[in-house]
């Protein structure tokens, strides 16, 4: 019986194309850009991989930057209008035949990490992404939680930022978020909100990038700003944590390069919680430079396991 996978990682300016024969294995592609607008030339450029393998893929999984409603099957993608509202799944598999496993680009990752990367040899596994905004995957068994989609994981929303932090205390202000709420993580703790917090301690405005370099030389203005940034960040972490019994939490994104700076969010986080993990709980993700193809891939590995 085929396994092979024909995975894709879809996002507003991409796509990047892979294929996978084995669980926890992967074959990158190529980068093609995503045709934002178009809905038949964006099945199209999908379809179109198909023809192009050895063997007919056994089904085709696929990383999305968005949600999945698991009562329509329609799909909630504001940066790509021409899937945005459309049952993505059902048309890709009447144009190409082969069934379709849809995701979350952040479950995907934490599928990722669970079953290839750091989380391997977890049971509970909680992936988050930190670089231009805040999200995470929820993973128990290596099984994806939401594997129907919808919301679970998504620690970046909703009204929770502090509004006092920092060493010393100050007052920090909600930031409005794109979600429609105020006082979301995803405004504060993403790279995005690290530069929020920076400009509200006076100065040129300046990357994250610049204020994690600065940081580590020991400016004081970037250590003020770090210490509220951790702040933020490591008390919703650790309730995160508590809630679900995770015992590993792998970070992704663009942020979470920084090792040093998972490091700072896995030592304010620790004593937070009720295990107090004497080991590294939050941690750099290990699972490679495609995540959310490997993801994708495991969990049409899953899906053919199941069928």
């Amino acid at each position: 019986m085929p396994s092979n996978i024909l995975c894709f990682d879809i996002g507003g300016t991409s796509i990047r194309a892979g294929h996978s024969c084995a669980m926890g294995e992967l074959t990158f592609l190529e980068r093609i850009a995503t045709p934002t607008h178009d809905h038949e030339a964006f099945i199209a450029a999908l379809s179109a991989y198909v023809g192009r393998l050895e063997e007919k893929p056994a089904r085709i999984a696929v990383s999305l930057a968005g949600v999945v409603d698991p009562k329509t099957g329609g799909l909630i993608v504001a940066n790509i209008p021409a899937i945005h509202g459309t049952d993505l799944a059902q048309d890709l598999a009447a144009a190409t035949g082969i069934a379709v496993t849809i995701a979350n680009d952040a479950d995907c990752f934490a599928m990722a990490e669970a079953v290839a990367g750091s989380g391997a040899g977890h049971d509970i596994v909680f992936g988050i992404i930190l670089g231009t905004g805040v999200g995470g995957g929820l993973v128990s068994g290596e099984r994806l939680i939401n594997r129907n989609g919808g919301f679970a994981g998504e620690w970046g929303h909703g009204p929770v930022a502090a509004q006092i932090a920092g060493t010393p205390p100050r007052a920090v202000p909600r930031f409005a978020c794109g979600c429609g709420q105020t006082g979301c993580l995803d405004t504060a703790v993403s790279a995005r909100g690290m530069e929020r917090i920076d400009r509200l301690n006076g100065g040129d405005e300046r990357t994250a990038e610049a204020i994690l370099t600065a940081w580590r030389a020991g400016e004081a203005r970037a250590v003020d700003t770090l210490s509220v940034y951790l702040d933020l960040i490591a008390g919703p972490l650790a309730m995160v944590v508590n809630m679900t019994g995770a015992s590993i939490v792998p970070a992704g994104g663009g942020l979470a390069r920084a090792h040093d700076l998972v490091a700072a969010i896995d030592r304010a986080v620790r004593p937070l919680t009720l295990a107090q993990p004497v080991t590294p709980l939050v941690v750099p993700a290990l699972s490679g430079s495609e995540p959310g193809l490997l993801g994708a891939a495991i969990l049409g590995h899953q899906a053919l396991e199941q069928a």
